[in-house]
């Protein structure tokens, strides 16, 4: 046990992908949906921020 295992602990995941969901129950179930939507918007959010550095980016670099 090293000294910074305190600090090295991993998130509890809320879902895994493929998970069985036989035993939850319908507001487990539309928890996990609300969460997985935000999760969905925010990497929707990264995928535009990256999309308009690599626009910004071949601009610079192609201009006449």
């Amino acid at each position: 046990m090293g000294i910074f295992d305190e600090d090295e602990r991993k998130p509890v995941a809320t879902h895994q992908i493929g998970q069985d969901l036989a035993l939850l129950s319908v507001d487990e179930l539309k928890h996990r949906v609300t969460l997985l939507q935000e999760e969905i918007l925010r990497l929707e959010r990264e995928i535009e921020s990256k999309g308009a550095t690599k626009n910004a980016a071949e601009a610079l670099f192609h201009r006449s």
